[in-house]
């Protein structure tokens, strides 16, 4: 695999993780049996049978509107089966989105068999725990939710929360919700003040989070949540992270499956996955 330390404009976060990864399993006996792409989810599962699963970034691939341009877009079609683990974990710092989603995938299927060898004593697993359950809103005076995650933002206006919501693409949000929107540039005017951080994991997908984790204020309630967020927790609990809301797979062909036709979490939760939350001791 290439050094870590050369892959430039990618994410620390990702770079500590995979370095754990290496430390604990023999990456080089590991491929990818199968490798999905799904309208919400893409997923891959390992030839030691785990799974993950990764955020389908639609919105960020316009250019796969046609033939050749989709082509372009994913350059390994009809190849994945078979391939081997590391070429994933290297397309994770490719600039092609497709390529890191798939990445991503294998990163977090791999997390999964590293925790399942491994002792983690310091963390507390919530195994089908909602992370959204787990957050009392009205212990924090100010609020801030990157991405429109619709169950926190309902809380939060139900507490009359003083809050933000951090939102690229403005479309998501709902009529009632806009009086709390600022676009991200404009997190420099609410990130560093919020005692609350809600971040979508799909900001370790298109590299944001560091940035946002920089201007945190310190002793902040930080929580990342999505199927992109179940990787290993440490490279991102040292960086101010204290709670995370993952996927776990359980059923790997199942689930695959599943999204390959378009199936949600809806879907798939409580028989082929379960949700995770992730938090120290």
């Amino acid at each position: 695999m290439k050094d870590l330390q050369k892959i430039e404009g990618s994410n620390i976060f990702l770079k500590e993780c995979i370095h754990e990864i290496e430390n604990a399993v023999d990456l080089d006996s590991i491929t990818v049996e199968r490798a999905v792409f799904g309208l919400f989810f893409s997923g891959v599962k390992l030839s030691t049978g785990h799974g993950g699963l990764c955020f389908t970034p639609v919105k960020e691939i316009p250019e796969a509107v046609c033939c050749p341009s989709s082509a372009k877009a994913m350059p390994f079609s009809g190849k994945l089966k078979g391939r081997a683990v590391k070429a994933y974990l290297e397309d994770i710092f490719s600039e092609n989105i497709l390529r890191r989603t798939l990445g991503i995938a294998a990163l977090n299927a791999l997390s999964t068999l590293v925790w399942e060898k491994t002792a983690h004593p310091e963390y507390e697993l919530l195994y089908g725990a909602d992370a959204f359950d787990e957050i009392d809103v009205k212990k924090y005076n100010k609020s801030v939710v990157v991405g429109a995650l619709v169950p926190m933002i309902r809380k939060l206006m139900q507490e009359n929360a003083d809050f933000h919501i951090l939102e690229k693409d403005i479309r998501t949000l709902k009529e009632r919700e806009m009086p709390y929107f600022l676009p991200p540039e404009r997190a420099g005017e609410c990130v560093p003040y919020a005692d609350l951080l809600v971040i979508t994991g799909v900001t370790i997908l298109n590299d944001t989070l560091p940035e946002l984790l920089s201007m945190a204020k310190k002793n902040a309630e930080i929580l990342v949540v999505g199927p992109t967020a179940s990787m290993l927790p440490d490279c991102l609990f040292s960086k101010g992270v204290t709670m995370l809301g993952g996927i776990q797979v359980t059923k790997a062909d199942e689930l695959l499956d599943i999204i390959s036709e378009g199936g949600s979490g809806y879907h798939f939760f409580g028989k082929y996955a379960e949700r995770t939350v992730l938090r120290r001791k």
